[in-house]
């Protein structure tokens, strides 16, 4: 570990078309062009010495930093303490918008605020994952690095005409770059670098970097503006929200799982898994967030991205099959898992995959998941279509003869297919919402097939999903194990919250998968999930435990939870997606279901606690 930084130190930035991670000591260790899902130029994060990065840091002097955001922004500030004066790098990216561009900029800006210092530049690209050389040009204004298949990455200089030297520059044999930039207080000089530049590298005056950073600041105000939450836990609130928009992909409307790939769970473990891809499931939660917040037009896209997905899956001749769990950010499905043999992984955990293989698994949940959003975003005025209500109809078709099959569930296990209780709750409410969606807009459906699925789901869930022993509802058929998916059971309506094999259920999973308020998914000794190791509490589960407790009335307990949490989240109130005994943070990084899931909980809790001082 000493030679990589904390997944928890590193902070996000983002055009809404990729994004970039920057550890507190001004390193950019991450970095995917011209997608999230693309081949990275930096990646240091999962290969210290063959990943590639770019550095900004005081030269020299022992210092200390600080990071935080510009507020109410997804401009990130890494400030730098020496005896002999302070300075901060300022690192944004330019929104991108719609429009699908190869062209992208991260902005990184440095400024002496006190005294003078001297700041090291390394500039060490490694395209396609380390896979692919390339060349340095040193032109007049500025820099290229050009990769042997043609992509470049171009170096503008932020300065005045009339300095005289912005920079000391020296190359090296891997044709990196390496600059020494000497600034006294008040003074700010930077850098661009841009993908696929269509030109040569320019020279930025400051008053045009001074253009480009205000519009990038009133585009995060403006955006965030339309916030509606007004609750206990506003700054948690709303960075959860900036770091969301900045995991959605614009063109398209797809939030990604996370930026990052092959994280590990577990430290020297395999469980690591490429998470830059859209799963069905986690952004329908999404809709839920952002209707939930104010952010209409967000979820609208994501709505019209899932309709699309249900209507390539029900085939121009009305034959249809299961939904793909997951999506690249376009909505094509060519997710082959391949591991990076050539890569040593974060902190030496190999292997380090991209790709993603569980794509083709039978996850039965993701339709009512589906369904239920459509259903939210009916409520909130966005409205399904003919076209889409006709596709509907072939999915619906579809899980009416195949809900009762064995999954990998929602955890994407790989130790074999089984009756997931979660999965059979989510298909009562695929039904369960299909038939409301009927009953609203006077559509034609087959809803003497649906009642009778619906009904049939619920009565085997409360035979076979049930155990007498446990007192509680469990992972699978058969068994005895608990899972804390089945914490969501009382929020879609399944059972109510009140219900007594509800409370029974919340009470064995207290005492069996939380640990000091900390929510693990499910026991992998007691249910093996195909997977050597263990993992940590998945922080996810911990904001649906607290969401859980808050509806059954029992919002102290909730607020102590959430409160505990909130002591878990980075210097920037980020979260990954697991933490460890440690209280570190693991796996991919940030994690969009759990800050999906810590808006929810603030929505719910809030309420919950209003509701309790108003009797």
């Amino acid at each position: 570990m000493d030679d990589y930084p904390l997944i928890e130190n590193h902070g996000l930035l983002g055009d809404l078309q990729t994004a970039a991670l920057v550890t507190t000591d001004g390193t950019v260790d991450w970095l995917c062009f011209p997608r999230f899902d693309s081949p990275s130029v930096f990646g240091a994060l999962l290969d210290k010495d063959k990943g590639g990065h770019c550095t900004v840091r005081p030269r020299g002097a022992t210092y200390a930093t600080k990071q935080l955001y510009l507020p109410d922004t997804a401009i990130l500030v890494t400030r730098f303490m020496t005896e002999a004066g302070a300075g901060e790098v300022l690192d944004f990216m330019p929104v991108t918008g719609r429009t699908v561009t190869p062209r992208h900029q991260l902005v990184r800006m440095v400024r002496c605020v006190r005294g003078t210092m001297t700041f090291e530049v390394v500039i060490a690209p490694r395209f396609d994952y380390g896979r692919r050389s390339h060349r340095l040009h040193l032109a007049e204004q500025g820099v290229v690095f050009e990769a042997d298949d043609g992509t470049t990455l171009t170096v503008h200089p932020i300065r005045e005409p009339d300095d005289e030297r912005l920079l000391d520059i020296v190359t090296d044999r891997q044709n990196d770059l390496h600059l020494t930039l000497t600034l006294q207080a008040g003074q700010q000089r930077g850098l661009a670098l841009e993908s696929d530049a269509d030109g040569p590298p320019r020279q930025i005056r400051l008053a045009e970097y001074e253009e480009l950073f205000d519009r990038n600041v009133t585009f995060w105000r403006s955006w965030l503006g339309q916030s509606q939450y007004a609750g206990r836990w506003r700054e948690a609130v709303e960075r959860s929200a900036i770091t969301l928009k900045l995991m959605t992909y614009a063109p398209s409307g797809a939030l990604v799982a996370a930026p990052t790939a092959a994280l590990p769970e577990q430290l020297g473990g395999e469980r690591n898994w490429d998470y830059r891809f859209t799963w069905i499931r986690d952004a329908s939660f999404s809709v839920y967030a952002l209707l939930g917040l104010g952010f209409t037009e967000e979820a609208r896209a994501f709505i019209e991205w899932l309709s699309d997905r249900v209507r390539e899956r029900a085939g121009s001749e009305g034959d249809s099959g299961p939904l793909n769990i997951m999506y690249k950010v376009d909505g094509s499905s060519d997710l082959d898992e391949q591991i990076l043999d050539h890569w040593e992984g974060y902190a030496r955990s190999a292997p380090v995959r991209i790709g993603n293989g569980a794509a083709t698994q039978l996850q039965l949940d993701i339709y009512g998941e589906a369904l239920d959003s459509i259903y939210f975003a009916h409520r909130h005025g966005i409205q399904v279509g003919h076209r889409g209500w006709s596709s509907l109809l072939t999915n619906l078709d579809w899980l009416v003869d195949h809900w009762d099959q064995a999954g990998e569930g929602l955890w994407e296990t790989r130790g074999g297919r089984k009756h997931f209780t979660y999965g059979r709750v989510m298909s009562w409410v695929a039904f369960d919402r299909a038939l409301r969606l009927s009953e609203a807009n006077g559509r034609p459906a087959a809803t003497a097939r649906w009642h009778a699925a619906r009904d049939d789901i619920y009565d085997q869930v409360m035979a076979k999903g049930w155990s007498e022993g446990r007192q509680a509802f469990v992972q699978h058929y058969g068994s005895d194990v608990l899972d804390s998916s089945l914490l969501r059971t009382a929020t879609v309506g399944f059972i109510t919250p009140q219900d007594p094999m509800w409370s029974s259920t919340l009470d064995a999973m207290e005492q069996e998968l939380v640990s000091d308020s900390l929510v693990y998914r499910y026991n992998p000794e007691a249910s093996p999930d195909g997977l050597r190791g263990s993992e940590g509490t998945f922080s996810l589960c911990t904001f649906m435990y607290v969401d859980a407790l808050a509806r059954a009335g029992r919002p102290d307990r909730a607020r102590l939870v959430f409160e505990k949490m909130m002591g878990y989240a980075n210097h920037l109130g980020l979260y990954s997606e697991e933490i460890d005994l440690t209280g570190r943070q693991l796996g991919n990084f940030p994690q969009a279901f759990t800050h999906l899931a810590l808006v929810d909980a603030a929505i719910t809790l809030n309420a919950a606690l209003d509701q309790k001082v108003s009797r």
